[in-house]
């Protein structure tokens, strides 16, 4: 199950990369067509690599369950996306309408936490640090090369990205205190001063940063 599961985000993911990358979000080798055959090549092989190293040194349980978080969190933020853009954008034209907007994503978005919570803590911490490190890549990349933003920096979206940062510091510093009295304070603690760690920092950079923004103002 795993296996094809994976195998399928793979195909998946530089779609969704090439999308990002034209959007300005991400570098543009992730936008590289390859001429003979229309395929994203460029990118195709850097995750090849990625998940190569991965899977050589990641074992197969750990794997398994961040593929499984991450995919029902997708999911949750897509049911967030439909409800938003719904209430926003009405007038949106659509290939195809969800129905019953918004009891549809409620229950897509209740039913996907409700099979997250059952996952092992330490996947939750894994999906924290992945998540910190994706809104670093957008604090420093993204938000000045976004095209819907023409390169510019938005004040208060930036302030929002800071915000939210030290919302999933405070997260991440939890979930590794609970994942360490769940196992035992007496096991190993890597994971649990890993996510005080990489807490720490976040929390001392988005400070500062968000200190600097209401000093200018």
């Amino acid at each position: 199950g795993y296996s094809s599961v994976i195998l399928v985000m793979l195909m998946g993911q530089s779609r969704v990369f090439f999308s990002m990358s034209k959007d300005g979000l991400i570098p543009k080798i992730f936008s590289t067509v390859n001429p003979k055959f229309q395929t994203p090549a460029k990118s195709n092989f850097l995750f090849m690599i990625f998940v190569s190293a991965f899977a050589a040194f990641v074992p197969a349980r750990v794997v398994g369950e961040m593929t499984s978080i991450g995919t029902l969190f997708a999911f949750i933020l897509v049911c967030i996306g439909i409800w938003v853009m719904r209430r926003k954008m009405p007038e949106l034209p659509r290939a195809f309408k969800t129905p019953l907007v918004p009891l549809v994503p409620i229950l897509g978005i209740g039913t996907c936490l409700f099979m997250m919570v059952f996952l092992p803590m330490d996947t939750w911490i894994r999906l924290l640090v992945w998540m910190l490190i994706g809104l670093d890549i957008y604090l420093v990349y993204g938000a000045k090369h976004s095209h819907l933003g023409n390169g510019t920096d938005n004040r208060k979206g930036m302030k929002i990205a800071r915000f939210t940062g030290l919302g999933l510091c405070g997260l991440l510093a939890i979930a590794g205190l609970l994942h360490q009295y769940v196992v035992g304070f007496d096991a190993d603690r890597t994971l649990f001063y890993i996510s005080v760690i990489f807490a720490v920092i976040h929390l001392v950079v988005f400070g500062r940063k968000l200190g600097r923004v209401d000093a200018e103002n």
